[in-house]
């Protein structure tokens, strides 16, 4: 497994925010969601974007034809991905979702590949006194790295005015809880290696209803998250500069969840019962949900996206 060369510094100035994820039954713990880029991203760009270049020392990198589950894992010091289609792995080191990438080839959606990549343990230790959000913009693009690295892989970003959602102010103004400066969160969400709830969002729920529960997070990762829930950017109109508490609990209705699965919404059950895909009718969609449990609105419009245009991207070659 060779070591990484040094030309991503050149190749890339900046990242995107996270990972999409799927509806499941079990909760996820978020410590970074998808979207777009909002102002205080932006000033959470700037700030990582002045650490040290993190960089894997050993990657190596193979087809994978077995048609077994997909996994990916970070650890402390490195990253395992499993059949993981070249495409996803490509919308994780950018943070956003396949609309949002043009010019690929069609190869990368029926290509799948394992990872398994390692870090150095002075690499590892400097990322763990990252915060959150900069720890998560090094990953990103420790893995951006990677794949310039391997496959070749080379692209541009540009604007596109593209169908997006406005997140504003409500008529009676936001219901949302301001964190308190200090707060270790007694009670907070339960995450691997001991972390506090700071900075953490958790969703929970089925394929009926969904509830996202977030302590101490920008307004950024709200919009993340309801990007990947609408299918459309979610753009801030907002001016909210602090930390927030909050709780949005929503039904899913079956065109998010085609959205989400990539089937179609589930026919009845043979005893009557409806189908889990149905829309809970106890629980508000989520357009109702956020006005209001959070006093906030979502306006449908159009607005300045960034999307990624890949130029060049190869198959990998050896090890």
């Amino acid at each position: 497994m060779p070591g990484l060369s040094g030309t991503f510094r050149n190749q890339i100035t900046c990242s995107l925010s996270a990972a999409k994820f799927a509806t499941v039954a079990a909760p996820i713990v978020l410590v970074f969601v998808s979207a777009m880029p909002s102002r205080a991203q932006s000033q959470n760009q700037s700030t990582a974007a002045t650490a040290p270049a993190f960089e894997y020392e050993v990657a190596s990198v193979k087809p994978n034809k077995s048609g077994g589950n997909v996994i990916m894992r970070t650890a402390d010091d490195g990253l395992t991905v499993t059949n993981f289609p070249l495409q996803r792995i490509i919308q994780t080191a950018f943070g956003i979702p396949e609309y949002l990438i043009s010019g690929a080839p069609e190869w990368i959606n029926s290509e799948n590949y394992d990872i398994d990549a390692k870090m150095g343990a002075a690499t590892a230790d400097a990322l763990k006194k990252l915060s959150i959000e900069d720890r998560r913009l090094a990953r990103q693009r420790m893995l951006q790295a990677l794949l310039v690295d391997r496959f070749k892989l080379t692209f541009r970003r540009d604007s596109k005015e593209l169908p997006v959602y406005w997140l504003a102010s409500a008529k009676n103004g936001y219901k949302l809880h301001e964190a308190k400066p200090g707060d270790t969160y007694a009670n907070g969400i339960p995450v691997p290696a001991g972390r506090s709830g700071v900075g953490m969002m958790m969703l929970n729920g089925g394929d009926r209803t969904q509830t996202l529960t977030a302590q101490a997070v920008p307004i950024a990762n709200l919009e993340r998250s309801l990007a990947v829930s609408l299918g459309r950017p979610v753009l801030d109109k907002t001016a909210l500069a602090g930390l927030y508490d909050f709780t949005l609990t929503y039904a899913l209705d079956p065109g998010q969840l085609q959205g989400l699965s990539g089937g179609a919404p589930s026919t009845p059950t043979p005893n009557g019962q409806p189908p889990l895909s149905a829309p809970d009718p106890a629980a508000p969609n989520i357009l109702a949900a956020v006005q209001e449990q959070l006093g906030l609105k979502l306006e449908s419009g159009k607005g300045p996206v960034e999307i990624i245009v890949i130029d060049r991207v190869e198959r990998p070659s050896g090890n």
